[in-house]
């Protein structure tokens, strides 16, 4: 195995395999080049000279630029290197055309066909509140209906919210919540209100439009004697509806996958994320839908995904959504370029462009053909875009909110997480897979241990369908699921 990866050509640092010793010598491009420190894996080193302001290039462009004389050999991180970006810039349309390398094989995976002609990929209960108040009231009520009948599948997704809110915030908790109401993974779903929140039941209501009436109860707790036993007759009637359902072949083009990475290290851009992208064009070859999300993880890549625009009306929105994010930041006086995190650095990830150009490999080579504000939900199959933060449980609430059936999460470091859909975690190195498999899912640190990525893919594909159709990843498995909403303004 080799010591090291140069990623693309054009680059003039390398990323080491394993920990490197001074006076190890790496043979790059047919010279050698004499290792100058100690160098930990995932990090980076010099393979020629660079110039005091230079830009150090890894994955072919820039991810900042030199400090100082930076030596052949020599480790390059955030003691010696500088993020390029900055604040609002204009952009102009240069549309690329990628043909996809795959084709249309005709899959399909075990899911439930709903009424109204969506598709699931589980059955369970949940219990929604529409206040954090009544988050002990809906435990009690999954207690009570669980010891009284042998269905165990029945979640409670607990928040803070709903009362003592304004403007976007309330708006945001509303839509969130109405979305996950109305996902189909959900075979039955119980709305549990307090009575005097601002989220009232029937604002509520009204603002689900349309939804499946056989599938959805409401209870409003102040407005009965007892709440507990109330709730669980209504789960009851939910589950005679839930357990006549029966899986049937749904083809793979009904998949609807979101992408998200989190906890990165410096083989994130190596590993794992190039087999997401894989994935993602393997799937929309199939008439399949993903979703790319944290926008402030696109800052200094912004423009590879611009320019995959279908059109300019896209490209139009692609630029509001990157420039919007940048004036949320704004607007609290806070540096838009605040990131990598601490974790992410001591994997070797130095700027945001580092972080950037390896988390949007994720979204493979595929056009973007449509782009999500917060809490809007799928309608177009293909690549979308979908405004959030990077915050983990946020932003994958925000992808199983828009429509998901699974959100797809590499890590190079590990994470336990998980929220109200399957969330499966796949490491960017074997070190952490061997370490934590109660927590990840899969293994693309394969890829540094001489399997192709045609092998590793067709694993991949064929675990992610294994999931649709009913297999537990780790986060279910552990009973970690949670959800998180977005907020931005006060609490009164």
């Amino acid at each position: 195995m080799k010591n090291f990866i140069k990623i693309n050509e054009n680059d003039n640092v390398a990323v080491a395999l394993n920990d490197l010793n001074k006076g190890d010598s790496l043979e790059v491009d047919g010279k050698v080049v004499a290792v100058k420190e100690s160098i930990k894996k995932g990090h980076k080193v010099a393979i020629k000279d660079i110039k005091k302001d230079s830009n150090i290039c890894k994955y072919g462009f820039p991810i900042g630029h030199a400090l100082e004389d930076i030596n052949e050999g020599q480790w390059v991180h955030t003691h010696n290197i500088k993020t390029n970006l900055e604040g609002i810039k204009d952009y102009e349309y240069n549309k690329q055309n990628f043909e996809n390398p795959f084709k249309n094989e005709n899959l399909t995976f075990k899911g439930y066909r709903r009424e109204d002609n969506t598709v699931g990929i589980r059955n369970e209960i949940w219990i929604v509140p529409t206040v954090g108040c009544v988050n002990g009231i809906a435990d009690l009520i999954a207690d009570r209906f669980k010891s009284e009948t042998n269905f165990k599948e029945v979640y409670v997704y607990k928040h803070n919210f709903g009362c003592s809110q304004l403007g976007e915030d309330h708006k945001n908790t509303r839509t969130i919540l109405g979305n996950i109401v109305k996902h189909p993974n959900a075979g039955g779903v119980l709305v549990l209100g307090l009575g005097c929140e601002n989220n009232t039941m029937d604002s509520f209501k009204e603002s689900l439009h349309s939804y499946n009436k056989e599938r959805v109860r409401f209870l409003v707790s102040q407005e009965v004697e007892d709440e507990v036993a109330s709730g669980c007759e209504l789960l009851k009637e939910l589950y005679s509806k839930v357990q006549n359902d029966k899986r049937e072949d749904i083809p793979l083009s009904e998949l609807k996958i979101g992408l998200k990475c989190g906890a990165s290290d410096g083989f994130s851009g190596i590993t794992a994320n190039p087999l997401l992208g894989k994935l993602s064009d393997f799937l929309i070859a199939q008439g399949g839908t993903t979703i790319l999300t944290e926008v402030p993880e696109m800052f200094g890549a912004e423009t590879i995904l611009m320019n995959r625009a279908k059109d300019e009306e896209v490209f139009a929105k692609t630029v509001s959504l990157i420039n919007d994010f940048k004036k949320y930041f704004m607007s609290y006086n806070q540096p838009v370029y605040e990131n990598p995190s601490p974790g992410n650095k001591a994997g070797g990830i130095t700027t945001l462009e580092d972080k950037s150009l390896g988390c949007t490999q994720k979204s493979g080579s595929s056009e973007v053909v449509g782009v999500l504000k917060y809490g809007e939900t799928l309608n177009i199959k293909g690549l979308n875009l979908l405004s959030a933060p990077g915050n983990d449980l946020v932003a994958s609430t925000g992808l199983a909110a828009a429509g998901c059936h699974i959100v797809l999460f590499t890590t190079g470091r590990g994470t336990p997480f998980g929220t109200f859909v399957p969330t499966v975690k796949i490491s960017t190195n074997s070190d952490i897979y061997n370490k934590k498999k109660n927590w990840i899912d899969f293994n693309a640190g394969a890829l540094l241990e001489n399997r192709s990525m045609d092998e590793v893919l067709k694993d991949f594909v064929n675990y992610i369908i294994s999931v649709a159709g009913g297999s537990m990843a780790n986060n279910e498995k552990n009973g970690i699921r949670e959800i998180s909403i977005f907020k931005n303004g006060v609490t009164l």
